[in-house]
């Protein structure tokens, strides 16, 4: 009889751990798991502190978290189950599930990459200077194909170079000097890996946050948005400065046309009255015979006629 009291005992703090964690989650919006694997207790107890306002986060043993899953007696959380793995935790909160996993996206720590780890993207070094002393980095360097060059005293990277491919092993030698080149490939945090939104009943998987992936995304489609909104002369808010200055463009030209067109209408008519004023000139200059070469005029239309009159003396 002595050996079953501390075994009821235990039982018996298992059911009460139940029964207060489906008690939260009853009066909670979300219910998230979320992943811990390899998160060290350091930077987890800081992230429980840094978002304790905002979720509680409780671990347990997997078949504490599927007993508090059926303790909530709903057929629409029963599916949750398939989604607790080993170092999985609960979040239960008062947010939306993913307003809740965007918080969690950001807090997260950079950290260096340990051997035997496997690349989660391209991994490069820049080219620059770096704190690097001359000495057995320069072969340690060398021996992952970086081009480097020594500049007042201190090795300097001379191109950008990938070291390790995505999903590759990093050995040794990489995760050495990318510690010295203070580059942390890798992150740490809570991984939200499921939700269940308590009010509406459904569960949401494949969750997927990143902040500021999504608001590069939304500037890449604003711009091509707005691009063509001006390509069709669509009217808004955002388009019309665009129209009103290029119109303002378009009259600035048109005007220096319409200046040009006068001033060559202006010059074409300059040159008409000219023409006009010279020509009476003209005619007024015009020599008139003087009194000898009238009188010679005279006397040759006498002869003619005479020759006219008598035929018989010419």
């Amino acid at each position: 009889m002595e050996t079953k009291k501390p075994k009821r005992k235990a039982h018996e703090k298992k059911r009460k751990v139940v029964r207060q964690l489906a008690k939260k989650i009853k009066n909670a919006k979300t219910l998230m798991i979320v992943g811990i694997k390899n998160l060290p207790s350091k930077q987890f107890q800081e992230i429980k502190k840094t978002i304790r306002e905002h979720a509680l986060i409780k671990i347990a043993k997997k078949n504490i978290l599927i007993r508090v899953i059926k303790e909530l007696k709903k057929e629409s959380i029963l599916p949750l189950e398939k989604q607790i793995k080993e170092n999985c935790a609960f979040a239960i909160s008062n947010l939306e599930g993913f307003e809740l996993a965007g918080i969690f996206s950001k807090n997260k720590t950079r950290i260096f990459a340990k051997a035997g780890q496997l690349a989660p993207e391209d991994i490069s070094v820049e080219a620059g200077p770096t704190n690097l002393m001359p000495g057995p980095a320069i072969s340690e360097l060398g021996a992952l194909g970086i081009q480097i060059a020594v500049e007042e005293g201190k090795i300097s990277i001379k191109q950008p170079k990938v070291i390790i491919k995505k999903g590759c092993e990093i050995n040794e030698g990489a995760a050495s000097i990318l510690q010295k080149l203070d580059i942390k490939p890798f992150t740490i945090g809570l991984k939200s890996v499921a939700f269940y939104d308590v009010q509406t009943e459904k569960i949401y998987l494949n969750i997927k946050i990143d902040t500021g992936e999504a608001v590069e995304d939304l500037k890449g489609a604003s711009m091509k948005a707005l691009g063509l909104a001006q390509k069709i002369v669509y009217y808004c808010k955002e388009t019309i400065g665009y129209f009103l200055g290029k119109a303002n463009a378009e009259g600035d030209v048109l005007n220096k046309l319409q200046s040009k067109e006068e001033v060559k209408a202006e010059e074409k008519k300059e040159v008409k009255e000219e023409g006009t004023i010279e020509k009476p000139k003209e005619e007024a200059t015009e020599e008139k015979p003087t009194e000898s070469q009238e009188q010679s005029i005279t006397d040759t239309d006498k002869t003619e006629t005479n020759k006219l009159n008598n035929p018989e003396e010419s």
